[in-house]
């Protein structure tokens, strides 16, 4: 490798860049400060040194072979760890910036990049104050272009190629359209979008929508906006970032609406677009409370049937892949699968005995929205009338097991004096031949003992310090024969409190799982909620369906 004396960095700013090959936010970032420092590069004052994290001179190598600017040799570790030090290195990525004459302009370097690109040099506070200041400036007097413009550009495009200035789209309703177009969410979302678009637009309504692509690769880019009707930024354009961070986009698709003066009216519409189509439009607070009420008409007015009918579709499948369309249990299991392919569905299902929806049946997408299911495993709970009882027994099942049946507010109020009942009578502090510090006798959702080494949950004597915990019957065993029936109150309480799995009883349950990752409901195997379901026959009178 080239050796660069430290002499020729004199009298220019030099960014200190603390990285690693294995580190992901690196892999990220990298790039961007590569594109910043290939920009400011012809300048002549500005350098970057790499100050590598990694384990091996191969991965160090193989990284650094990226980079367009300098580093410190791997094998001087000594220097290294003394950058390290020196600097407080607590994460990375890390881009510590410094000035002409070795001292700290910023240590924020990484942020400054992230938000600003090359706009942010010379990198002083001085800079960034001024470019917040031209920000606000903006977003008052032309909000429109402050969310869709950049410094070197001012149109969005459509799927022709033509550039549509932004000035031209003042005073529209504009939906910002965060898609990548081949992901299977988004094409489904897509034709949604376009039938709503398209009758907005024959309505002569003044809507308009401009699709932030997320795309990897520009032929699926083509590929995907030359069906869609509306108006793009630039494929990879630096604004899809800033875009996508500025209203905290967690998942695509989302559709960010932006109201005629230039504010936002809504964070995300997919779902009610989904849900209500064009009556969305105008996408005001007025217009949601409006939809807010139908929805909550809809869900007082809910059954099973209403949930779990859609046209055909009014079956779920048994363990022999038949139809079944009546069961005369007091309670019944409905799995409806996230598994990726009819094999992985086939395989995860032949080990469970309840029933499921059918692998890609298309109530799954309507379940998952009414239910507003943003992760796997999932539990819901319908009582025997068809309404929603809880969208959250996977917590209820996990804290308090088959005593959170039937999962009401009135119960879950019971249960609640019940906890409070079981402690009482106990020291709220302990001192234990097994710890140094005092314990403290708290509510833990779970735990494992430090002392018997077995799972626990609700109460524990616990050193926060130390996260040190003792179940109760650790705790308090020296002072055996002074509780009197307390002592085995708490004993059995803390046996019904730890068989979490084997009781559990729904009236109906619509759960959503995925093997590749969970096993089916809340920490507890498919196997012990199969032996529950063949043990508990003393339920009876409640029928599936009708």
């Amino acid at each position: 490798m080239l050796q660069v004396k430290v002499d020729n960095l004199k009298g220019k700013k030099v960014g200190l860049y603390f990285s690693a090959s294995w580190c992901g936010p690196c892999q990220q970032f990298t790039p961007n400060l590569v594109e910043v420092y290939n920009e400011l590069s012809p300048k002549g004052d500005f350098e970057i040194v790499f100050v590598s994290g990694d384990r091996a001179d191969e991965a160090f190598k193989g990284y650094f072979s990226k980079m367009p600017w300098l580093a410190i040799p791997f094998s001087d570790s000594n220097t290294r760890d003394r950058l390290d030090e020196l600097f407080k290195v607590m994460g990375i990525p890390y881009l510590v910036i410094l000035d002409e004459n070795g001292k700290v302009m910023t240590e924020d370097g990484v942020e400054f990049i992230r938000e600003y690109g090359v706009d942010a040099y010379p990198f002083t506070q001085e800079r960034i104050k001024q470019i917040k200041e031209e920000e606000e400036k903006a977003k008052r007097e032309e909000p429109l272009k402050f969310f869709l413009a950049s410094h070197s550009r001012d149109f969005v495009i459509s799927a022709n190629g033509n550039k549509v200035s932004i000035s031209e789209l003042e005073g529209e309703t504009i939906g910002l359209y965060f898609v990548q177009s081949s992901y299977k969410k988004c094409v489904k979302f897509t034709l949604k979008l376009i039938e709503v678009y398209e009758n907005l637009k024959a309505k002569g309504e003044k809507f308009e929508v401009v699709m932030i692509p997320f795309d990897n690769k520009e032929e699926s880019f083509i590929q995907g906006f030359e069906k869609m009707p509306w108006l793009s930024l630039p494929f990879k354009d630096k604004s899809c970032v800033k875009l996508a961070r500025s209203f905290e986009i967690k998942t695509i698709p989302a559709l960010v609406i932006i109201g005629p003066d230039g504010r936002t009216l809504q964070p995300d519409v997919v779902e009610a677009i989904e849900e209500h189509g064009i009556e969305t439009y105008p996408f005001t607070p007025e217009k949601f409370s409006e939809l807010e009420e139908k929805d909550k008409a809809k869900r007082d007015a809910q059954t099973l049937e209403s949930i779990l009918v859609s046209g055909d579709l009014d079956f779920v499948i048994g363990k022999d892949g038949h139809k079944i369309k009546a069961k005369d249990d007091a309670f019944e299991l409905i799995f409806i699968s996230s598994d990726r392919d009819q094999t992985s569905f086939e395989e995860y299902f032949s080990e469970m005995p309840w029933l499921a929806l059918p692998f890609e049946d298309d109530r799954k997408e309507y379940l998952d929205r009414i239910f507003k299911v943003q992760g796997i495993p999932a539990l819901v709970v319908i009582g025997p009338t068809g309404r929603t009882v809880t969208t959250e027994a996977r917590k209820l099942v996990m804290y308090h097991g088959a005593d959170a049946y039937p999962f009401t507010e009135a119960r879950l109020k019971e249960i609640e004096a019940e906890i409070e009942e079981m402690a009482k009578g106990w020291p709220k502090k302990v001192k234990h031949e097994l710890h140094e510090h005092e314990l403290e006798l708290i509510r833990r959702p779970a735990f494992v003992c430090d002392g018997c080494k077995e799972r626990g949950t609700v109460w524990s004597f616990y050193c926060e310090k130390c996260q040190f915990d003792l179940h109760p019957k650790c705790a308090l065993e020296e002072n055996k024969g002074t509780k009197g029936d307390k002592e085995d109150d708490m004993e059995e309480g803390t046996k019904t409190k730890e068989g979490v799995c084997l009781q559990f009883v729904f009236t109906s349950v619509v759960s959503s799982c995925n093997k590749s990752w969970c096993t089916f409901a809340m920490g507890m195997s498919v196997a012990k909620l199969m032996k529950f379901v063949f043990s508990t026959p003393w339920l009876s009178g409640f029928s599936l369906f009708s």
